[in-house]
């Protein structure tokens, strides 16, 4: 969810905002800001430089990635030697060496593998497994990893024709969105954050986001302003929805955060940044975007502060919204943000010169005046570099996409030139889909990085624009005056579709376009030929969107409308056509649908469901095969999952065209038919522990200390997946189902009754022949939705049931 950081809400913009200091920053950046006359990564280059001498030794950094090899492969710890090596190796960047090792191999090292950071490092040694061996690694929660055919120490494959050579072509591989630390990593301790950082190594990524414990900091700085632990309860959000609060879009909501949630995520985040350092990481802070208590007005009565208007309540309740910001323009927001910078130092170490910041995200400037947009983004600007002589802006692009038509080239200019060049880095946040580089003069010579933006509210979805992905950074590098510095994957949240995480991540050491060819035989460890055929009807069909629609999974059983089927949904045209049939067998007849009203919900389809049915029978033909495969299991509920949930679209709208007919027999078979689909997507996702509700719930109260804490920590946990946001007793939240899930628990615990519930007062309104009772229906569900999210239900944390016997027997009950 790309939301506002900054809103600046003056109803009479001029250049009284404007104060003298930030008018010299114009001045001097006039006069220093001239036309590039050098390449970008030469704009870049001291900072990368200062960045470099910031690394710890070779030796901290060789024993880092010797400990990675042992938690990944603890057999081959003595089969591969790292050495690290400096850049001129590698003409000057970033790179790795895998060669045969020369010298005695008896029960000692095979492999040797040179980089120029442990990063580098892990890279070559993922590399070498990937491409040598087949393995494969992703995430535990998509299937972990496949390592069964590495051959035994003693026996690895040999490097031919002198060794490998792996050049990144451009400098950095940058990971996570502002908004991941809450969809994913909100309930992580320190076992499962050590995985991740593994993973990122052996990715390549070297410019992760590192936003834990920024709270902690927080109320150090405000302390030194007067504000009191009692102000910032009204301030931080809970644990779930901290991201958003960091962002101002609201506050408290989900708080107070306790102590102890302060110190362990404080304690937490240092270790993250630690490991980050020993693997040569660079860690992108955060800094300060002018969202502050509300006490700080009072204690500060003459500063510029403004009132946000409402960001997504039901009806602008102030106890959760229009928090408070602190103008760029006042003398005091340097001050703040300086204070900021200042104590992450501190705490932390010099660790990084690059810090996030974004300002304008989904809402406008009061003015588009270019000198006042300047003067912003100086403000901005120098609170980080008063605190850090060599700081790198980092901001998300997404306000160029999202808010068009207010960011002409003035407007975007002003901004991007408003630092000096090469102290700005600008996410091009949805260049997969929505490429900005290509329409801005590759943001008008300023450094970028292009991302894969991919997922929305960490929803389970397969999807993917996998030949994008492949193509899109390499045009970029090679376009004319190209100023992009970087890949990146900006997803909302993670552990989903490995398959498109695994090609971006490939893509920072890809200088050439690459093909998905050899991407099952390392998934599964062998090569299954109906494996084979299925992906191929993956890659173009799922894993292919080409339409641009930016929304995220909408599917009903997750996402259902809440609407009067006797009014007209919208004038949104439909997106499916005659390609997009499913023929289902029932008792009495078969059904099949093609074409829906334009004026009926429509989920997000672009792809043809007749060959994903296709690719599913092959996947389920070849399970004698793949029985005993974690990463098989995966990816066949998913798939089933993902084909059941297409078809009970089609029988929800078959339910809904029912009811339009006034036929009440037809809408009682076809509600039914939705509600049993409910039951048996449950049944099926149960059967693998990565699709269970219980999982996340359990994982928040891990980590509370007592009773108070567990049952907020749940609230949290079971909110964001559901309501998400404030609701009335007869008004859903506006970001209901946002972070929805298909996880075994949820479907039957709180899909189920809410579909149950609203064909039932279908069903009543025909029988009566009255008017369907739509508010009355969002009272009874609303008040069951408060109470779930308050309970204290139990739900499975292992899987229950074969799940390869359950995906058949659904195959054959609806599709055979």
């Amino acid at each position: 969810m790309a939301v506002a950081i900054i809103r600046i809400l003056n109803n009479s913009p001029t250049m009284k905002f404007i104060s003298g200091d930030v008018l010299i920053i114009i001045f001097i950046l006039f006069i220093t800001r001239l036309p590039q006359s050098f390449s970008t990564t030469e704009a870049i280059q001291p900072s990368l430089t200062r960045l470099d001498s910031k690394r710890l030794s070779p030796s901290v950094q060789e024993s880092a990635a010797k400990a990675v090899l042992g938690r990944l492969l603890p057999t081959h710890l003595l089969s591969f030697h790292f050495k690290i090596v400096s850049k001129d190796v590698c003409g000057g960047q970033g790179c790795f060496l895998i060669e045969n090792y020369d010298g005695p191999t008896e029960n000692g090292p095979e492999i040797l593998i040179k980089g120029t950071t442990a990063v580098e490092i892990a890279s070559g040694l993922h590399w070498y497994i990937k491409y040598f061996c087949g393995a494969h690694v992703s995430w535990d929660k998509t299937g972990g990893v496949q390592l069964a055919s590495v051959p035994k120490p003693g026996s690895l494959p040999l490097v031919k024709d002198g060794g490998v050579l792996i050049q990144r072509p451009v400098p950095w591989n940058y990971y996570q969105n502002v908004v991941t630390s809450s969809y994913s990593y909100v309930w992580w301790d320190w076992e499962r954050w050590e995985k991740e950082i593994d993973w990122m190594a052996l990715q390549g990524i070297n410019l992760p986001l590192a936003f834990s414990g920024q709270e902690a900091i927080w109320q150090k700085v405000f302390m030194g302003f007067n504000i009191s632990m009692e102000d910032l309860n009204d301030f931080f959000g809970g644990p779930a929805f901290l991201a958003w609060a960091r962002m101002g879009n609201l506050h408290t909501w989900g708080g107070p955060l306790s102590k102890n949630w302060l110190k362990q995520q404080l304690v937490l985040q240092k270790k993250i940044l630690s490991r980050m350092a020993e693997l040569g990481m660079t860690p992108v802070l955060p800094s300060f975007s002018g969202n502050v208590p509300a006490a700080l007005k009072t204690i500060f009565p003459t500063a510029n502060i403004t009132r946000l208007g409402d960001w997504n309540t039901v009806d602008g309740d102030p106890h959760w919204c229009c928090t408070y910001l602190l103008n760029p323009s006042d003398p005091l927001f340097v001050e703040i943000g300086e204070a900021f910078i200042k104590m992450q130092i501190k705490e932390y170490g010099d660790v990084t010169d690059i810090y996030n910041c974004d300002t304008f995200n989904e809402n406008s400037p009061p003015t588009n005046d270019t000198i006042y947009i300047s003067s912003l983004g100086a403000a901005v600007y120098k609170a980080m570099s008063n605190g850090d002589k060599d700081a790198v802006w980092l901001m998300q692009g997404w306000l160029f996409y999202s808010d068009s038509t207010f960011w002409k080239p003035p407007q975007m200019k002003a901004l991007l030139h408003s630092v000096p060049v090469g102290k700005m880095i600008v996410l091009d946040l949805f260049a997969d889909v929505k490429p900005i580089w290509a329409t801005s003069s590759q943001f008008y010579g300023t450094p970028y990085v292009w991302c894969l933006l991919h997922n929305f509210g960490g929803n389970i979805e397969m999807y993917g624009t996998l030949d994008a992905i492949s193509s899109g950074p390499v045009d970029a590098r090679i376009s004319k005056n190209s100023t992009m510095v970087g890949v990146g994957m900006c997803m909302e949240g993670i552990e989903q579709n490995p398959v498109v995480y695994e090609l971006m991540s490939e893509m920072a050491f890809r200088k050439e376009k690459v093909q998905v060819l050899t991407y099952t035989h390392r998934r599964y460890g062998k090569s299954v030929q109906q494996i084979k055929e299925a992906w191929a009807i993956l890659y173009h069909t799922v894993y292919n969107c080409t339409d641009g629609i930016a929304d995220h999974n909408i599917d009903f059983i997750v996402k259902f409308p809440d609407w009067d089927p006797s009014i007209n949904f919208g004038s949104r045209p439909s997106k499916l056509n005659s390609m997009h049939t499913f023929r289902l067998r029932t008792r009495s007849r078969r059904f099949s649908f093609q074409e829906r009203s334009s004026d009926l919900p429509q989920a997000h389809l672009w792809y043809s469901t007749h060959e994903v049915v296709s690719a599913l029978k092959l996947f389920l033909a070849a399970g004698n095969d793949l029985a005993g495969s974690l990463t098989y299991r995966y990816d066949l509920v998913d798939l089933t999952r993902q084909v059941m949930s297409k078809l009970a679209n089609q029988v929800y709208l078959d339910a809904i065209n029912a009811f339009r007919r006034k036929d009440v027999k037809a809408l009682n078979i076809h509600s039914q038919k939705f509600i049993q689909l409910i039951k048996d997507i449950d049944v099926l996702l149960a059967s693998d522990d990565n699709f269970l509700l219980g999982t996340w719930l359990e994982s928040a109260k891990l980590l509370a200390e007592n009773p108070s804490e567990m049952r907020q920590y749940e609230w949290n946990a079971r909110t964001q997946v559901t309501m998400w946001f404030d609701t009335t007793p007869t008004n859903q939240s506006k970001l209901h189902d946002y972070a929805n899930k298909f996880w075994s628990g949820l479907l039957e615990g709180y899909y189920l009754p809410r579909a149950s519930s609203y064909f039932s007062y279908l069903s009543k309104s025909l029988e009566k022949n009255e008017s369907f009772k739509l508010v009355e229906w969002r009272k009874q569900w609303i008040s069951f939705s408060n109470k779930w999210q308050a309970g204290l239900e139990l739900y499975p944390v292992k899987a229950q049931g074969n799940f390869l016997t359950i995906a058949k027997a659904l195959f054959d009950k609806y599709l055979s």
